[in-house]
């Protein structure tokens, strides 16, 4: 578990539709990272998009997690993020853009 301080957030955009081997990418991301052991991992599906191709992606709700853009979003210690996203290096050959940026942590104090 994360502490209060500084982390390491990875923003990895994709394509809810993509796949790797028979599997969709964010899947692979999220196992990949449970297998890792790192924190957490969070898939979000998006209504709307456009990426480096310039066409907009729409996706009824109904059907976000099959087509439409989406986001998988891990908070880890610096080191163990950057392991893991050398990790993913097959991945991002082929499908993907991966964005590691810095952010603080903070956690909610219970009232006494």
């Amino acid at each position: 578990m994360l502490s209060e301080g500084m982390a390491s957030r990875l923003t990895f955009h994709v394509s809810g539709s993509a796949q790797w081997h028979h599997r969709p990418v964010y899947a692979e991301i999220v196992h990949r990272a449970r297998h890792a052991g790192l924190a957490g991992a969070s898939v979000l599906h998006a209504m709307e998009g456009f990426g480096a191709h310039l066409r907009v992606h729409e996706d009824h709700v109904s059907r976000l997690s099959e087509h439409g853009p989406c986001v998988v979003v891990i908070i880890e210690e610096k080191q163990k993020l950057d392991d893991f996203v050398a990790s993913l290096a097959d991945i991002l050959r082929v499908c993907g853009v991966a964005i590691v940026d810095t952010v603080e942590i903070h956690v909610p104090r219970a009232e006494s």
